[in-house]
């Protein structure tokens, strides 16, 4: 079974250490990261693992995203 990995909202302060972290587990670039976490209410990651999408949820909640797992 497959999920996705859906941000929401998260805390402006933390929107660079987030837009970091896009780029870690998506493998983009700055600017692509950057767009797509202004864009809030994005899917931030497809077809992931139930595991996969649980550290990736863990680590962004971390930071001060709200993050859901549909």
């Amino acid at each position: 079974m497959e999920f996705d990995v859906k941000l929401e909202k998260f805390d402006a302060t933390a929107k660079i250490k987030i837009i970091k972290e896009v780029r870690t587990f998506m493998d983009l670039g700055l600017k692509e990261a950057k767009d797509m976490v202004e864009k809030v209410l994005v899917v931030a990651k497809k077809g992931v693992t139930k595991e996969e999408a649980v550290a990736i949820i863990k680590k962004l909640q971390e930071l001060g995203a709200t993050v859901v797992l549909e």
